[in-house]
């Protein structure tokens, strides 16, 4: 199976996450694509605007419109969320994932958790991210998927919800969501 992963907060899903999955699966030719939303990311604060369960939720409902995605909890714990863990979790299923990662992201990868390991165990997708540059450390494996540069800033959409705004970068069914439960709201 040709899988790939895409983690993050997911803090809400927005339509950029969607085109960007869709757009790395079509180019190269993939299964499925697991979001993974990361239940104690390392590099923010423990504080995040929905709890990891409305996050999960919210994907869910996005990964309703392709059947080639999927949520997955490989991420849920009490412990910090390492992208090395999940990838060696996966890879002990047999596969051998690709991992979804915006150049923003990318260009700090040497500030990652056991880096070298992530780049020996998996092939990175960079997504093209307006006015960030990166250079790939030797020995990396990088595809660019360059058809893509979403200028969506999830702070900002988190800014506009609160101020009980719906963004038209938040899908429908994520938008009912957040407005049932109240979420974003200050």
């Amino acid at each position: 199976m040709r899988l790939a992963l895409f983690g993050g907060t997911f803090d809400p899903i927005h339509t950029a996450h969607f085109i960007v999955a869709r757009e790395a699966a079509d180019q190269f030719h993939l299964d499925q694509v697991w979001f993974i939303p990361a239940a104690r990311p390392p590099h923010k604060s423990d504080q995040t605007g929905a709890t990891y369960e409305d996050r999960c939720r919210m994907v869910e409902l996005v990964c309703q419109a392709d059947p080639r995605f999927k949520l997955s909890r490989l991420e849920e714990s009490d412990r910090k969320s390492y992208s090395i863990d999940t990838i060696e979790k996966v890879r002990a299923f047999g596969e051998q994932p690709y991992f979804i990662i915006g150049a923003d992201a990318f260009a700090e990868i040497t500030s990652w958790h056991r880096w070298q390991e992530v780049l020996r165990l998996t092939e990175f997708i960079v997504v093209t991210r307006p006015g960030h540059v990166y250079t790939a450390p030797p020995g990396a494996k990088v595809h660019r998927l360059d058809t893509v540069a979403l200028p969506v800033s999830s702070s900002e959409i988190r800014r506009r919800l609160a101020a009980a705004e719906i963004p038209p970068e938040v899908p429908p069914a994520v938008a009912r969501y957040i407005a049932e439960k109240g979420l974003y709201r200050k």
